[in-house]
């Protein structure tokens, strides 16, 4: 009696080593019925790719391509074509999951074919060549491992083997190629989104290495790997932003959920291993409509030529999705950029503790991009961390912003003239130009040179939207913004930029439903909550506006918010209560905050005042003064249209 294995019209017979649907053989290589046979017993669960591998290969080294390769030849032979009702469901970077509700039983009642058509159907059918053999890749230092399937009658000629005819073979595999070649063919050429834009997810590498401290270079990797892609052929191809997929790091998630939430057609999934002066990295990508993998490969590196990596994939992904590079766009790609990697791990550090944004951190982000620079003076991208970071300080009232403004004027500076083409840079400075310099001419030029060298970047078109946004440019600045929350759909800030725009607008419906998505990617995201009550003020609203001010995680913002909703309230001393508070704790930095509840309150002369001090300590805020709908009782005094001529804004 033999272990039978049911599920849908599938019997899996254990003994005779055969697939049957509806008493029909399906064919199946012998890896590949090993393959399935595991999850088969194991429904239901997510079955690691590791564990899947000494199931099946025991102790034998095989590369993740070739797992995939059957995993991919398993749902052609089991139809399993349909998204929404999979059999195997790819779960991101950890491995696979057999949904089906299987049955044991056992039976002797499936009929047992005869050899040669076996052999005929097995041949003609099958979705991958042949049995990869384990071992079968060789690298060489900065080039591509390349997995090469052995031939036809290498593969069969195992011991235990049943085929041993070369000639039969040799006149199948003529028409296994051509299947395959159709095969191919057919999931390669996936037809683009409506916008005519393919879009793709680079998920966040895993670090394999075993050292944790690995794990600032699997990033490292990840945002280089997405800032070159991106800049690959924006027009076809657009790239998930850093902080959407960054939220993957760590996840389970099924393959075709992403796709979902990132509205994506493909995903690429990389893995780090090794150490010392050994880097081996393995990149997959996979079509997510069928979780089919297009194509694979294991790199080989030294630490200090991986970045050379970004530009070897880039190849790759371009040439497997059908996206034509022009000759400065291939050119680009074989452009050597060696960079130091201890230098390249120290702008990691800084970059990881710059995101965390409190005062501690971003001191440690300085120190982090210094020694980065000490390492590698000419690396530009760590001046620009360098400037972004001392800018912030001073933003946050970490230090004097006559202090902070100058350094990181001067780190930008040197950026630019190490590399005039890096698009970060050019944003950097365009920051400085419209917020300390309010030279809006200027700033406009630099952003624009930022959006033609990376169209792709989030973060580029996201601060390109406020810019435009702060001149009253309101519907470029929408589109924009827009823009910004495609390239990067996780994004809470994007999303919550894309809200305020619709709040300055006076579109508030679609404001409060744009900061309630925010909320739901990040609930603790600090001054949108005290927008969004403002929102309600505008909407009549005003006890949700408080309900909503007091989950205001940001001090400043919510003691601005206190004030402004409690007068509106007719609450006048919890009103004046809050703003001597907002005073005393925060009026060095932050006097444009104070102004425009002088000017909510209809007290002008005070309002101007504390705007004045607000341009003697360069405050950032007041880039918005156009458009900040506190000043909107202001407008029509004489003051505010030559003070917005002392800021050079158009009028």
């Amino acid at each position: 009696m033999s272990r039978l294995y049911q599920f849908g019209p599938y019997v899996l017979d254990a003994q005779r080593r055969a697939l049957y649907c509806e008493k029909s053989l399906v064919p199946l290589t012998p890896k590949a019925f090993d393959v399935l046979l595991f999850l088969a017993q194991n429904p239901n669960r997510l079955i690691t790719k590791d564990e899947l591998l000494r199931a099946v290969w025991g102790d034998t080294f095989v590369e993740e391509a070739n797992l995939t390769q059957y995993i991919s030849h398993l749902r052609k032979a089991l139809a399993d074509n349909s998204e929404n009702n999979r059999l195997i469901v790819t779960i991101s970077r950890k491995g696979y999951q057999f949904t089906a509700d299987v049955v044991l039983s056992e039976g002797a009642d499936i009929p047992k074919r005869d050899e040669a058509q076996v052999l005929t159907s097995v041949v003609s059918t099958a979705g991958i060549a042949v049995e990869a053999k384990a071992g079968n890749q060789s690298s060489q230092t900065g080039t591509p491992a390349i997995t090469e399937l052995p031939s036809v009658q290498g593969a069969v000629q195992k011991p235990g083997n049943r085929w041993r005819k070369a000639g039969v073979l040799s006149a199948f595999g003529v028409v296994l190629v051509v299947s395959s070649y159709i095969s191919w063919k057919r999931f390669r050429n996936v037809p683009p989104p409506r916008s005519g834009k393919i879009m793709l997810a680079v998920l966040p590498f895993q670090n394999l290495t075993g050292d944790p401290k690995e794990e600032y270079l699997a990033d490292g990797l990840t945002e280089q790997m997405i800032s070159q892609l991106g800049r690959l052929h924006p027009e076809q191809l657009g790239v998930i932003g850093r902080t959407s997929v960054m939220g993957y790091k760590h996840s389970d998630q099924r393959l075709d959920q992403i796709g979902r939430e990132l509205s994506v057609q493909y995903v690429l999934e990389n893995s780090l291993r090794g150490s010392g002066d050994h880097l081996r990295v393995t990149v997959q990508l996979l079509q997510v409509r069928d979780q089919t993998h297009l194509w694979a490969q294991d790199y080989d590196y030294r630490p200090r030529d991986i970045l050379s990596l970004e530009d070897d994939v880039a190849r790759a992904v371009a040439r497997e999705i059908q996206i034509r590079l022009t000759p400065q766009q291939q050119a680009d790609l074989t452009r050597v950029r060696p960079v130091n990697p201890q230098a390249f791990e120290a702008y990691m550090e800084g970059r990881f503790f710059f995101d965390r944004d409190n005062n501690g951190d971003l001191k440690r982000a300085v120190s982090d991009y210094e020694q980065a620079i000490k390492l590698d003076s000419s690396y530009a991208l760590a001046w620009v961390g360098l400037s972004r970071a001392h800018f912030r300080q001073a933003d946050n009232g970490f230090v004097t912003p006559k202090e902070g403004q100058r350094k990181a004027r001067e780190a930008v500076e040197r950026a630019l003239a190490l590399d005039p083409n890096l698009a970060e840079a050019h944003s950097q400075i365009g920051r400085i130009k419209m917020f300390v310099d309010w030279d809006w001419t200027g700033a406009s030029a630099s952003l624009q040179r930022a959006l033609a060298l990376d169209p792709g970047n989030s973060a580029v078109v996201g601060f390109a939207s406020r810019q435009v946004a702060c001149l009253g440019r309101f519907e470029e600045a929408l589109e924009l913004a827009r823009r910004a929350v495609v390239l990067d759909p996780l994004n809470a800030v994007e999303r919550g930029s894309l809200a305020q725009i619709c709040f300055v607008m006076g579109r508030q419906e679609e404001a409060e439903m744009g900061f309630k998505k925010a909320f739901e990617l990040n609930p603790d995201l600090p001054a949108y909550r005290s927008l969004l009550g403002f929102v309600y003020l505008a909407q009549g609203r005003a006890e949700d506006a408080l309900a909503e001010i007091e989950r205001e995680p940001f001090a400043v913002s919510r003691l601005q918010g206190y004030a402004v909703v409690y007068y509106a309230l007719g609450r006048k001393k919890d009103s004046d209560t809050a703003l001597s508070e907002l005073i005393a704790k925060y009026q060095r930095n932050d006097a444009f905050q104070i102004a425009g509840v002088y000017a909510f309150r209809h007290e002008p002369d005070k309002a101007f005042e504390w705007l004045d001090l607000a341009y003697v300590q360069r405050d950032t805020g007041l880039a918005g003064t156009k458009v900040e709908p506190l000043l909107k009782n202001l407008h029509g005094d004489p003051r505010y249209i030559a003070f917005l001529k002392k800021l050079r804004l158009p009028l």
